[in-house]
């Protein structure tokens, strides 16, 4: 995990996601306890309020869920919640834009599906 942050998104929003990403990825599963406050605030070396503030989105969104003296803990379904959520996203962000490019191109299903397992290729 990188220490550093970019600049295109508020550091409270990039820590946020940061505890998403571990949590879909199954670093972090359900019940599990994340890092307090105060540990992310030294690992990160940020302000305290900072890392509340993606904390408490995490909450609102029952991501996580506190316990009072004790923690913080990842909420039952919150994995499933935020693949749901990411999946909404990549459709509107990233496949609804490249179908609109690909029409423009003229490029047929067939054409766009070759190229998606061409550079899935290259990676592996």
């Amino acid at each position: 995990m990188s220490l550093s942050f970019h600049d295109k998104k508020p550091i409270f929003i990039q820590i946020k996601e940061r505890i998403e990403d571990q949590i879909v990825k199954g670093q972090l599963k359900e019940h599990d306890q994340i890092p307090s406050t105060t540990q992310m605030v030294q690992f990160y070396k940020v302000n305290h309020i900072t890392v509340s503030k993606g904390i408490n989105l995490l909450v609102d969104e029952e991501i996580i869920y506190k316990k009072r003296g004790v923690g913080m803990f990842v909420a039952e379904g919150a994995r499933e919640k935020l693949v749901e959520n990411r999946k909404h996203v990549f459709e509107d962000e990233f496949v609804l834009p490249m179908i609109q490019e690909a029409e423009k191109l003229g490029l047929t299903e067939r054409e766009i599906m070759d190229i998606i397992k061409r550079l899935k290729g290259e990676r592996s």
